[in-house]
């Protein structure tokens, strides 16, 4: 069985957000075994499994995604949208835009400490929708 339901989430402003209670809430009656597949409809963000309790992680990260692939590089061709616009295509590939996780005994199989992030690489990304397939 297969069950689908496309989530909106409201814009973020750059960086790492912590969205595993809106994906709950958002979904249907988990089955007993299954897969939760998270697909996002956006080329400029991405969407990770990190650590949940410490918010430093999500600083640490935004500073190591910008060093990694930094704004305004001279060898950019791609930057009528702005100076945020390519290295968000490149981050977003390199997070990658889909998660899947095991659930089990009717809840995600996530670890301790895992919670889901949207990784919003762009100053002003707006809204982001999520389409959250539940494989059973």
């Amino acid at each position: 069985m297969i069950q689908q339901t496309t989530l909106q989430l409201p814009a973020h402003p750059r960086g790492f957000h912590l969205v595993t209670p809106l994906v709950l809430r958002a979904l249907p009656k988990l089955p007993s075994q299954g897969i939760l597949h998270v697909f996002l409809q956006h080329t400029s963000a991405g969407l990770a499994i990190c650590e949940n309790a410490d918010p430093d992680v999500r600083v640490d990260l935004e500073g190591i995604f910008n060093r990694l692939v930094p704004e305004d590089h001279p060898d950019y061709v791609h930057t009528l949208e702005g100076s945020d616009d390519m290295p968000s295509h490149a981050k977003s590939i390199l997070t990658s835009v889909s998660l899947q996780i095991p659930i089990t005994e009717n809840r995600l199989n996530l670890g301790t400490w895992q919670g889901i992030y949207l990784c919003e690489f762009r100053d002003h990304g707006g809204p982001r929708r999520l389409v959250l397939t539940v494989y059973s």
